[in-house]
């Protein structure tokens, strides 16, 4: 029988590994706190994003500037393989999934990898290969590396929209976690950023 990530660190919540890299999220939610649709369409976030300003990226590119490696489940991943381009060229992609196997096109090996490792095995496998920061993608992911008290800086973008259902950003954990709060901006579209990084 499968055992889902997040049951895995409900039950066996690992020490956070020394030496690994840095788990960042960057990610918009609705004004209700969904990042997708019950189906994982996201038409509402380009709908919205469509309303910003010419050029304004929210801050994205500056983010990736600063990105080692991506982590991302395997949803997600399927859902960013109909993006063209495909947004992530030059980059290690590791792809999480434990409930079945990733088709990776060849086109995008050996770059992207599906992998099975916890979320703090990677974490230092990835700080071994020299990577300082890696990007969290995919909600059930997020979940799972917040559950292990993985995750240290979030930057979230709310988006001035209730969509009422659908798949959320945040989920049950095993304990509190606190965070502190570095900074807020906001655009006259009504998307307000705020970053957080990990109390200690």
């Amino acid at each position: 029988r499968r055992v889902s990530w997040r049951a895995l660190y409900r039950n066996h919540p690992g020490k956070d590994p020394v030496n690994r890299a840095e788990a960042h999220v960057f990610i918009a939610t609705s004004l209700d706190g969904f990042i997708a649709r019950p189906d994982g369409r996201v038409d509402w976030l380009m709908q919205a994003q469509a309303t910003a300003p010419a050029g304004e990226d929210f801050g994205y590119a500056e983010f990736m500037a600063g990105i080692d490696a991506l982590v991302i489940g395997r949803k997600t991943f399927e859902t960013v393989l109909g993006f063209d381009p495909w947004p992530y060229p030059g980059r290690a992609v590791h792809v999480m999934s434990r409930s079945r196997a990733v088709h990776i096109p060849e086109a995008l090996r050996p770059l992207v990898r599906e992998t099975s490792q916890s979320p703090a095995d990677l974490l230092l496998q990835l700080a071994q290969r020299g990577a300082r920061r890696v990007y969290l993608d995919g909600g059930e992911l997020i979940q799972t590396f917040l559950g292990a008290d993985l995750v240290d800086r979030m930057t979230i973008t709310t988006v001035p929209v209730l969509l009422g259902s659908g798949r959320r950003l945040f989920g049950p954990l095993p304990a509190d976690r606190a965070w502190t709060i570095d900074g807020v901006r906001h655009w006259d579209n009504g998307f307000v950023q705020a970053n957080y990084s990990r109390a200690r």
